[in-house]
């Protein structure tokens, strides 16, 4: 069964950097995105950044410019480098992966992982 395992959140100062890292593991034959929501107090998840098996990328207006989102095909790992963070960054991020097909007769599925917290002080 695939799974996501993601790293790197915590605490950090307003105008700091955070990198978020997933890993998805199992059986995987291929994933078509991969990519970070987030979801603060009381507010709506929303996306954060996307990235493509090609390399398309994909980012919410809030972040363009101060994330990075880029992605391992071979290690199946998406990576977001976070600069310049403000306190409405601060939120629970969600990695996802979409079309995770473990072999060619399986179908595609979606998944998410735990979450992870950030948390930017002013």
């Amino acid at each position: 069964q695939v799974q996501l395992v993601e790293s790197g959140g915590g605490a950090v100062e307003a105008g700091g950097s955070l990198r978020l890292s997933c890993t998805a593991s199992g059986r995987i034959l291929s994933i078509d995105a991969m990519g970070w929501y987030r979801q603060a107090p009381g507010k709506q998840r929303e996306l954060v950044a996307v990235i493509t098996s090609g390399g398309s990328r994909n980012y919410a207006d809030s972040v363009k410019g101060r994330f990075t989102i880029n992605r391992d095909n071979a290690k199946n790992t998406v990576h977001l480098q976070m600069n310049s963070l403000r306190p409405e960054d601060s939120a629970v991020y969600y990695c996802t992966a979409v079309g995770v097909r473990a072999d060619t007769w399986s179908p595609r599925n979606d998944l998410w992982g735990r979450g992870t917290q950030v948390a930017v002080s002013p």
